[in-house]
C-alpha cells in the first residue's frame, strides 16, 4: 500500500487550467513548491465552504489541514479534529508542517517547501486568522511570493460576529453570557479575539496596500447564501481552475456551518451590535462595494440619517448618492 501511495505522488499530474491574462507564469514545473493563493478571512464568513469546493475539485491538490496558521501562530494549534492522512503527500506535508511550528520566527523558504506536494496542481492556504496580520509581515509574503492570489470573504459585520460568538461558545472558547443583554453582548464583542476579526474594511486595506489589484479579490458572503453555483465558478476561474469540473461529490450549495446552531439573537439585541458597528458598516459599503452598499440599509441606517452624517464630518453641503 505504501508504495502504491508513493506511485501516485510520483506519477505526472494533470496540468493546471491557465487563464489568458498571465499564462506564461501559470506554467509550473512539477517542483514549483510554493502557494497559488492565500484564502486571508473573514472567519464564518464562507472559508470551509471554499475550502471543501477546491479540496474535492481535480486541478487542486489542498493540504490536509484547513487552517496552516502559520503566519499568525507559526503553526502552533489545538486542532478539534485529526488532519487527513490519505497518501505520502499527506505525510509529507504533516511532517513538514510539524517541523516547521518548532522555528522561532517566520520562515517563508520553509513555508513554501510546504506545498511541493501539489506538484502541478494548484495549491494554497486558507487561514481566516491571516486578515489580522501587521503590514510588515503582509508586505514580507507578498515579496516573497510577488504573483500569489489573495481572497477575502468579506460579510455584514453584525452576522458576522454574532456567528464567531455562536462558535465560541458552542466550541468552550468563550464562557456563555447573556444574550438577551445588549451591554453584556456589546462587552463580549470588545473581547480582543472577536474586535481584531470584525473590521473587514481594515483588513481589505492592508492588504490591498501590497497586492497588486489583478490578484486580489473580495468575494462576498451574500452571494454564497445567493448563488453559490456562480460563486463558485467566479473563484475557479479567478485561481486558474476549470469551473466545469465537479468537486467531488460536493455541490456548491452544500455549507455545513450554515447548519449549526447559533444564539438567540433578539431584534432589539441585533440593533445595538448594528449601532456599535454602524461606522464600519458605513465603511464597508463605501469602500468594498458589492453586496455591502446594502448592508446599512439593513438596520434602518437610511439614506437620511446616513447623509447627515457625511455632512456633519464633511461640515460641507453635499448630495449623497446611497444606493440601497
Amino acid at each position: 500500500m505504501e508504495n502504491n501511495a508513493a506511485m501516485r505522488w510520483a506519477w505526472p499530474f494533470k496540468p493546471r487550467v491557465t487563464d489568458d491574462r498571465n499564462e506564461e507564469d501559470n506554467h509550473h514545473s512539477a517542483g514549483d513548491a510554493r502557494p497559488d493563493f492565500l484564502c486571508v478571512g473573514a472567519q464564518k464568513a464562507g472559508t470551509s465552504w471554499l475550502y471543501y469546493q477546491l479540496n474535492w475539485h481535480v486541478d487542486f491538490w489542498m493540504p490536509p489541514v484547513k487552517e496552516l496558521h502559520y503566519f499568525d501562530k507559526l503553526s502552533r494549534v489545538k486542532r478539534t479534529r485529526p488532519p487527513r492522512c490519505n497518501d505520502a503527500r499527506d505525510r509529507c506535508f504533516l511532517e513538514k508542517m510539524t517541523a516547521l511550528s518548532t522555528h522561532s520566527g517566520i520562515d517563508l523558504d520553509a513555508y513554501s517547501r510546504l506545498f511541493e506536494p501539489k506538484g502541478a496542481l494548484l495549491s494554497g492556504d486558507i487561514t481566516p486568522g491571516y486578515s489580522t496580520l501587521s503590514d510588515e509581515l503582509i508586505e514580507r509574503v507578498v515579496v516573497r511570493f510577488p504573483n500569489l492570489k489573495v481572497i477575502f470573504f468579506a460579510r455584514d459585520p453584525v452576522e458576522r460576529a454574532w456567528s464567531q460568538l455562536s462558535m465560541d461558545v458552542r466550541l468552550g472558547n468563550i464562557s456563555p453570557f447573556d444574550v438577551t443583554d445588549a451591554d453584556e453582548v456589546i462587552r463580549v464583542l470588545q473581547t480582543p479575539t472577536v474586535f481584531v476579526r470584525s473590521y473587514p474594511s481594515q483588513t481589505v486595506a492592508r492588504w490591498k496596500r501590497y497586492v497588486r489589484p489583478e490578484l486580489f479579490r473580495i468575494y462576498f458572503f451574500d452571494d454564497l447564501e445567493k448563488n453559490p453555483m456562480e460563486l463558485r465558478r467566479e473563484i475557479l476561474l479567478f485561481l486558474g481552475a476549470d469551473p466545469n469540473r465537479p468537486s467531488g461529490r460536493i455541490n456548491a450549495e452544500q455549507n455545513w456551518d450554515a447548519l449549526k446552531e447559533k444564539l438567540r439573537f433578539t431584534d432589539y439585541v441585533r440593533s445595538r451590535v448594528a449601532q456599535f458597528f454602524v461606522e464600519e458598516l458605513k465603511a464597508c459599503a463605501t469602500e468594498l462595494g458589492g453586496p455591502a452598499k446594502h448592508w446599512p440599509a439593513r438596520y434602518g441606517f437610511s439614506l437620511l440619517v446616513l447623509l447627515v452624517q457625511v455632512l456633519d464630518d464633511l461640515d460641507i453641503f453635499c448630495w449623497v448618492d446611497w444606493i440601497t
